[in-house]
């Protein structure tokens, strides 16, 4: 893997969706670097500190939250000199987001009192009142013709459907939840799945008219759905909970056929790889080196620190480190929190956050747990390589963490004082991969080669 130098920033970071270029928040200034060159491109100076960007699907557009102010303002890379600045005023701006023709954004403001269609090319806006939630709620199509939002209205959940040529309400339903927690289209856009708030378990399938298709309710008295997400595939529907199992229903009869436990402890029969993340101590051959004894202390036990990490194949059984969460206090860190399918929907990683160092990789084929990685620090962030079945991982720590099928292996960050806390794939494209790796402070990319055929990785590295 290649690395480049660091680079600064001070919010988020992210990548065109045509991969041509990385937009940068530093301070109150955007900045678009060419993805391959990493040359600055346009540079725009925003009113204030800028909290949130995203880009328009076209990559010809760009908006940036300013939520201090509250304001959006919104750039174009074809006319740097063009600037669309947004404000609703007393009313505020919660979240924005651009719609999928690229040519309207769509801001919630504060306390969810409306949610407002911006026109890019006619400076016309369209408001829908009583939005659920600020920056969740609101899903679009695949092909982009329809929006399904949520609303609440005389203490009721309803899900209002756009059309995104005319933003006119083609129609509007109730559904069945105490306290919908949000919203998604299915792939094949055939159907709406609705989750209620984690102190009620339900899962509701809709059919865009209106009709409640299925009502899933795994258990009761507890606490529910934590994460939900479809498979690039459309074919299984994956829902991690607080109990600590992930369920995978399929799309056909919408029943469970597939229930996966996060045991603490993990014996036999588990066919499972189960690397565990160790400190490999630097080798100083010292037999023909003659010290004076005032050289080295006395308390001296070797170098400090390490220069590298590695995986070891632990043997079974195997205790993992458990976090019991406290019982008095609100959001216990417990519970399905990280869910993430590979990109030909055959594997899928999970985190329960009661064991935060250990990621698993579960098998959807085989039905069965395919490998565990231990870190020595909690995971923070899981990305599949959108070309191949590759995973990378970080913890916060100068290494980045790699598992495929045939093994894992760590790659040392050479950038001094890099800490990665986030990761983040470019788009495909034949050329290769590229990754975006976030800092507190900085960000750098690297270059994955792609996977040969027959990849035969060590678990060493």
């Amino acid at each position: 893997m290649e690395f480049t130098e660091a680079y600064k920033q001070t919010g988020p970071c992210c990548f065109s969706p045509n991969s041509r270029y990385i937009a940068v928040a530093n301070d109150y200034r955007l900045v678009i670097r060419d993805t391959f060159s990493f040359q600055v491109v346009q540079l725009f100076s925003c009113l204030d500190k800028i909290s949130y960007i995203e880009w328009a699907l076209d990559s010809e557009y760009i908006l940036c939250g300013l939520y201090k102010r509250p304001m959006i303002q919104a750039w174009s890379l074809a006319q740097p000199e063009w600037m669309c600045k947004i404000d609703e005023g007393p009313a505020g701006i919660a979240y924005a987001r651009w719609s999928p023709d690229s040519r309207h954004i769509l801001t919630t403001s504060e306390f969810q009192l409306r949610l407002t269609v911006w026109s890019l090319l006619n400076t016309a806006c369209v408001h829908v009142q009583w939005p659920k939630h600020g920056s969740k709620g609101v899903a679009f199509t695949r092909d982009g013709k329809f929006a399904a939002v949520c609303i609440r209205r005389d203490c009721k959940d309803y899900v209002n459907l756009l059309s995104c040529q005319s933003w006119q309400i083609m129609g509007s339903f109730a559904v069945d939840t105490v306290d919908l927690a949000d919203l998604e289209w299915s792939p094949d856009d055939s159907s709406i799945i609705v989750w209620d708030s984690p102190l009620e378990y339900k899962v509701l399938i809709y059919s865009p008219d209106g009709r409640c298709l299925f009502k899933y309710q795994a258990y009761e008295c507890g606490l529910g759905v934590k994460t939900v997400s479809w498979s690039p595939c459309g074919q299984f529907l994956a829902i991690g909970s607080y109990d600590q199992m992930l369920r995978i229903l399929n799309h056909l009869t919408w029943k469970t056929f597939a229930e996966f436990v996060h045991l603490s402890t993990v014996r036999a029969p588990c066919r499972a790889a189960i690397f565990k993340e160790i400190d490999e101590p630097l080798q100083l051959d010292m037999s023909e080196l003659s010290l004076d004894d005032n050289f080295m202390p006395s308390n001296y036990d070797g170098p400090e620190g390490h220069l590298s990490v590695r995986y070891e194949v632990m043997e079974l059984p195997l205790t993992l480190p458990f976090q019991k969460p406290p019982a008095d206090k609100p959001n216990p860190k417990q519970g399905i929190g990280i869910l993430a399918w590979s990109k030909d929907s055959q594997y899928i990683c999970t985190r329960n956050d009661s064991m935060p160092t250990a990621l698993w990789i579960w098998d959807i084929h085989r039905l069965e747990v395919a490998a565990i990685l231990v870190q020595k620090e909690p995971v923070r962030a899981a990305a599949w390589d959108p070309i191949c079945t590759r995973l990378v991982i970080c913890t916060g720590s100068s290494h980045l963490y790699m598992w495929t099928p045939s093994g894992s292996y760590c790659v040392s960050n050479p950038l001094p004082g890099f800490s990665i806390s986030d990761v983040k794939w470019e788009n495909p494209n034949f050329d290769g991969s590229c990754l975006l790796l976030k800092d507190k402070d900085s960000f750098c990319c690297a270059a994955v080669p792609p996977l040969p055929e027959s990849s035969d990785y060590s678990s060493d590295g």
